[in-house]
């Protein structure tokens, strides 16, 4: 189809000019041309709400991926990424998977050197070993609610503040109409 070949198109002359890493996935996120479904005037408005609450934004698939990419370009990607496996887990009704996924979050994020851990006190990573005898879906509660007020209190204002969420409230003003038009 026509599609694809606009694609492959954009992808060429993308690879030619440079841009900075995360303006080109938001760009993209948001203009690339998607088969399985458009992104309707309503979830466009959306993008406006995300200065409102952090809970907004990462409620919403563009919000939470413009974020991520804020995250890694601030070298704290690993508390997003804690917060949305642990509310993933909370989703596990088979008692062998939510083991299974609570030793893997554990793994990754909680223990002594794990490859993506998160900062918490030895107080709070000591409870979730000790809840880890049993695991249940909120064993690791308590680090999650920390984990999401210091992204709330510390990451957040600086996102709003951050050349990427202006980018994106452009974007998303542009896709609706609403950009920069000179009055006659």
């Amino acid at each position: 189809m026509n599609i694809y070949r606009e694609k492959e198109s954009d992808n060429s002359t993308e690879t030619k000019r440079k841009h900075k890493p995360w303006k080109s996935r938001i760009h993209n996120f948001i203009h690339s041309p998607s088969p399985r479904k458009k992104i309707h005037r309503q979830s466009l408005n959306d993008f406006h709400k995300f200065g409102e609450s952090l809970e907004k934004l990462i409620s919403h698939k563009c919000g939470q991926a413009a974020f991520h990419v804020f995250l890694k370009s601030e070298f704290c990607d690993e508390n997003l990424e804690f917060w949305l496996a642990c509310e993933e887990l909370k989703s596990i009704t088979n008692p062998e998977d939510l083991t299974y996924r609570a030793i893997a979050i554990y793994d990754e994020f909680i223990r002594k050197d794990a490859p993506k851990e998160i900062n918490l006190d030895f107080y709070t990573r000591d409870t979730i070993a000790q809840n880890l005898q049993l695991p249940a879906a909120v064993c690791f509660v308590e680090a999650q609610r920390k984990v999401y007020s210091l992204m709330e209190n510390d990451v957040y204002p600086r996102f709003l503040q951050s050349d990427c969420y202006r980018d994106l409230c452009v974007a998303a003003s542009g896709a609706l109409g609403l950009g920069n038009h000179s009055r006659a």
